[in-house]
Formats: structure tokens, sequence, C-alpha cells
């Protein structure tokens, strides 16, 4: 049925979850997985809550996204190798995640994708994320909302 799934992960514990099951049903299909890091680009203000908080050089945020991404990634190899199932990982630079999603999946020819239905940005977390709802309404190929 699915022979590549992508998987992408923002660290949330619902993100964390759909990783969890995603790769359960990879597993179940023999399938292969790819987990997707999109970090957002650098900016010299950082916001929190909508209200500047601070300045951040462009080295500093590099090395904060390489270390979000080891660790996000790191937790999908870890539980593909614990599982068996085959894993690759992409890290991507992106002010639109639903696009480096979308892109990711085309360029590494995958049949499904499985993510979590919010992440933990802003007022998405009240919501189906408008990342979710981006991929759903653009997607070519199915999508698996994990709630």
């Amino acid at each position: 049925m699915y022979t590549h799934i992508l998987i992408p992960t923002d660290g949330s514990e619902l993100s964390r979850k759909a990783v969890r099951d995603g790769i359960a049903l990879a597993k179940a299909l023999g399938a292969r997985v790819t987990g997707l890091y999109a970090a957002p680009p650098a900016t010299p203000i950082v916001y929190e809550h909508l209200l500047p908080r601070r300045y951040m050089t462009p080295q500093e945020h590099a090395r904060l996204t390489e270390q979000a991404a080891r660790k996000y990634l790191g937790q999908i190899e870890a539980a593909a190798r614990a599982a068996g199932v085959a894993c690759e990982t992409v890290t991507v630079t992106s002010d639109f995640p639903s696009e480096a999603i979308l892109a990711v999946a085309k360029q590494k020819k995958c049949d499904l994708i499985v993510m979590a239905s919010h992440g933990r940005r802003g007022l998405q977390k009240m919501l189906l994320g408008s990342e979710t709802q981006k991929v759903l309404a653009q997607a070519k190929i199915p999508v698996l909302v994990h709630r």
C-alpha cells in the first residue's frame, strides 16, 4: 500500500505521538520513513507571545536550529531504529512549513504524509494547525492527521 512515509515534526508532544504512530504504521506496512524538521529562517528580532524579546544573530539561530533538528530528528531515528524501520532525516529552513513539507514529500517520492493536527506555534495551538490545513488542502498524496 504505502512504501515511503514522510513524518514532519516540530518536537511538540502531539508531534512525538504522530512520529510514534507513523513509525508503527511504517513497520506494519514494511515502509520506510523520512523524518522532516522545517525550521524557521533567521530573523534579527526574536518574538515571544507576539512581543519582541531580544536580538539573535544568524550564527546563534543556526546553532539553535541545528540543536533542535538533532533533538527532534534524533527521536525519529531512534524510534525507527528500535522498530527496525529504514529512516532518513531532512532539515530545511522555510518561512512556510507546509510548502517545505509538500516539497520534501515530492522530492523524496513519499506516498503518505503522517503529521500532527497542530504544533506549538502561537494561536495555532488552539485550532487545527494552519500548516496542517495547508498540507491537507494542497497535498497530491494522502495525509494522515494524528490528533
